[in-house]
Formats: C-alpha cells, structure tokens, sequence
C-alpha cells in the first residue's frame, strides 16, 4: 500500500479487522516499525479526532511527528496553475510539496471540499498533487469526497458490537444549519458495501451520494421504514452531491426536523446502537436521549479512531520500507 484513500487500499476487510484486533491488545506491537523515520500530517481544515488520533497512532509505531497547520504556521499556498500571484497567495503548492517530502517519510494531507465545483472537488485536485509530487506514501485524514479512517473506525466498531453475522446497518442524512461536505457518508457508504452489512441509506430527495461510493446500496426515502428492524444507525449530515441536479451541489435542500434521530426512530429498531462521527450538533442531528444512552457508540467509536490510523499507518511502513 502506498496511498491509503479508499477501501479497496486496504485490501482483505477481514485480515484488516484482525490487525486492528491485535493493536488494540497491543498498540506498542510495532513500535519498531518507526524508528528514525517521521510522520508529516498537514492539515488545511480544522481538526480534533484526527489531529489526535493520528499523533497517537503515529507515536504508537514509534515515529516522530511534525504538525503544520497550513493556514494558521505556514504561508499562503496557491493550488492552481497558471495563476499570476499576486495575490496574498506567497508559495505554490507544486514547490511546497517537494520541499515537505523532504523532511519525512511519510505524509497525511487533510483538506475539505469547496462545495462550489464539484469536479474539482470529486477530482480531489490537492491530494491528488500531494501523491504526484512528494515521493512520499500517502494517506488521506479526510479530503474533498472521503473520510476512509473514519469509515475504517466505523467498521471497526461495528464489528466489536455486531450481535448477529450480518446486522442491518442503516446511514441516514439528518438536517444541520451549515452546508456540510459529502466526504463521511461517502467513505461510510464505500466502506459498508465492502463489509458483510446489509447495507440502508435514507435520505430525502436530491441528496443521492455519488454512485462511486453508494454503489447500488438500497436506498430508501421513508426514514422510518429504513430504521425498521436495524442493528446500527449511523446519522450524519451531507450537503446535496449534486448528483440528480449538478446546480444543486453544495446546496442544503432541507432542514426537515423530523429526521432528527430521537427516541421515536430508534423504537422502530432492533434496539440499534447508534453512531456519529462527532463532533455533532445535538437536538438537530441527534435527540440528548439518543447520544446519552447505553445504546450510542460515539465515544468507543471515536476511540478507535487511533487504532485504525495505527493499522493503516503500519501497513504503509511495512509496505514501503
């Protein structure tokens, strides 16, 4: 593995799931594997689990870690090409790169969608320069359309609370007050189909994810009836993909309450748990008696954030060095 971006870089979900098993028991195993080489985690967007988890992991295979944050510790970075710049804009991508790749071994690159054009977006034109142009493996902390960590975290946690060989998993859209990117859902969605789930998106209309990700999952637009009979629910918000309607992308078509998951959805469940990658805004996307329960797994799911950075982060020094 010399990018890590979507499932199928990963490869075997099971011989993954084993992996993360192991750490879990024991997260210095590999401790070795990092000696004298360096982790570069650059980061464009605002971070919390991420930042730490990735530290985390990081440390947990013994490698050294810089941080830059690149709009707050660095200088402006221009992204395009042909651009005279003489804007506030003071180094271009294309040189800021190879100059990174020089002072590590290894590089995750964090960076969220525009929600203005969605083929530079769904091209995901600044990682796409990161994995061209440093020399350097690769790993996604979250880009423009995926969030894979997160969706191997997810899994991760399904798989610890799973009661039956192949529970119902349910992804479903819940109204947020901002536009938020489509790249969690995503990466739920890819990740989801590769597992042994059977696998419910629900939504309202217009907020169809790409088919690249969603694949020919079912899709139900009846909430409630989605929710019936489920094992997990996993909500979270995504603003439109623009895939029915591309001048829609980007765009909130609905702030519908009634999809706030709450005590009335997941009464129709088969006693679900529930998850959401956080942070979440609670009494829009979740009921307080919903996250507060025995029966939400935002805590253990985000802890396992640092085990599914470690697995990946262990299979790129493995593979590469």
């Amino acid at each position: 593995m010399k990018t890590f971006l979507h499932v199928a870089d990963i490869g075997d979900l099971q011989t993954a799931l084993n992996e993360a098993a192991e750490i879990k028991q024991d997260r210095y195993k590999y401790e070795h594997l990092g000696h004298h080489k360096t982790a570069l985690l650059i980061f464009f967007n605002n971070s919390l689990r991420t930042r730490l988890s990735t530290q985390k992991a990081a440390r947990n295979l013994g490698l050294d870690v810089i941080v830059l944050d690149v709009n707050q510790g660095a200088w402006k970075l221009e992204t395009e090409r042909g651009v005279i710049m003489d804007g506030d804009k003071s180094e271009h991508l294309l040189e800021a790169i190879p100059v990174m790749a020089s002072y590590c071994d290894l590089i995750g690159v964090r960076t969220f969608a525009g929600l203005v054009d969605r083929e530079a977006d769904y091209t995901e034109k600044i990682l796409r320069q990161f994995i061209e142009y440093s020399g350097k493996p690769v790993f996604s902390m979250e880009s423009a359309t995926a969030h894979p960590l997160q969706a191997f975290a997810d899994l991760i946690t399904i798989e610890e609370h799973r009661t039956k060989a192949r529970p119902k998993v349910v992804l479903t859209w819940a109204p947020h007050p901002r536009s938020l990117p489509q790249a969690v859902p995503n990466s739920f969605a890819e990740w989801m189909r590769a597992a042994d789930v059977d696998f419910v998106v629900t939504h309202p209309h217009g907020y169809e994810l790409d088919p690249l990700f969603v694949g020919d999952a079912k899709v139900e637009y009846d909430q409630f009836k989605a929710f019936e009979g489920a094992d997990f629910i996993y909500a979270k918000n995504w603003s439109s993909p623009g895939v029915t309607n591309p001048a829609d992308y980007g765009q909130i078509l609905s702030k519908d309450m009634s999809w706030t998951v709450d005590a009335a959805h997941m009464a129709v469940t088969n006693n679900a748990c529930f998850m959401h990658c956080l942070p979440v805004r609670r009494n829009m996307i979740v009921s307080d008696d919903v996250i507060e329960s025995e029966r939400s797994l935002v805590i253990p799911e985000a802890a396992n954030r640092e085990i599914s950075a470690t697995v990946v982060l262990k299979r790129l020094l493995q593979d590469n060095f």
